[in-house]
């Protein structure tokens, strides 16, 4: 059995499939970062992690396109559901489950940089 994944290996996860993309070379796609065939490596190893923290290809694809590589995945992550091999969380009834992460607040006051025009 797996080790469990943690908040980390998700967050470097995230970091390896947005930063080894394909891109389109003469002789086929290769990694972006390390020039090695694409998919490389670590590229294989992010999407098996993410694919096993239960987001699907679509997802994984949206995270490429959108190019952040510290663009933050909420851990667990529900939008989906758990993945296959993790059995689902009971909630004893009459306990409200809490939500992951952070709590993000709204900015005090609004930002004093001046608009571009």
């Amino acid at each position: 059995m797996p080790a469990p994944l943690t908040p980390e290996d998700v967050r470097l996860a995230v970091r390896a499939v947005v930063v080894h993309t394909a891109e389109e070379w003469p002789t086929g796609p290769l990694c972006r970062n390390d020039g090695a065939s694409y998919p490389c490596r670590l590229h294989r190893w992010g999407r098996r992690v993410l694919e096993a923290h239960g987001l699907n290809e679509r997802q994984i694809e949206a995270l490429i396109r959108h190019g952040n590589p510290f663009v933050h995945v909420p851990f667990p992550f529900t939008a989906t559901g758990p993945s296959r091999q993790q059995a689902a969380r009971v909630v004893p009834q009459g306990v409200r489950p809490t939500a992951a992460g952070r709590p993000v607040t709204p900015p005090v006051t609004a930002p004093r940089w001046p608009r571009a025009s």
